[in-house]
């Protein structure tokens, strides 16, 4: 099935994790509308921009699956409202090139510079809320002493 012109449901299911301890990670209807949303409202617009393949590397999360991995409680991945989007994997632009895209010319809830360095992030996470309003909170996540901090920007 497909989420937008570029993006299978299948590419935003997948999870070793899930594959590995037998966990149904398939999504309800409610959370295939905000799969669609965010597929359609960012994913599509980042991949036709760049026009390059973009890795989705962290989509829908079942509440069982995002247990297992140790996500928040209040992850918007398990609620089909997130995707973690990488670059990296099939290379022709950098992360950042996502980040600053999204950042300045897309409609999102949370857009955020997932680890890596101050030219770099290793991922970029970003969430769109189909129902409600996008905050347009832009975050830093960094390890400080062990645990993720945020930092608003």
């Amino acid at each position: 099935m497909k989420l937008s012109e570029n993006l299978h449901l299948a590419e935003v299911t997948k999870s070793q994790t899930a594959t590995r301890l037998g966990i149904d990670n398939t999504p309800k209807i409610a959370h295939l509308k905000a799969l669609r949303a965010v597929a359609n409202n960012i994913f599509q617009n980042v991949r036709e921009h760049f026009n390059v393949p973009i890795a989705v590397t962290s989509g829908y999360r079942s509440e069982k699956l995002n247990e297992a991995i140790g996500g928040s409680k209040t992850s918007q991945h398990s609620k089909g409202e997130a995707l973690d989007l990488d670059a990296d994997v099939f290379g022709g632009i950098e992360n950042s090139h996502i980040f600053h895209y999204i950042e300045m010319n897309l409609v999102f809830d949370q857009l955020i510079w997932e680890f890596g360095d101050e030219e770099n992030p290793a991922w970029v996470h970003c969430s769109y809320k189909a129902d409600g309003e996008n905050r347009m909170e832009v975050l830093i996540a960094s390890k400080v002493n062990g645990k993720i901090k945020y930092i608003k920007t």
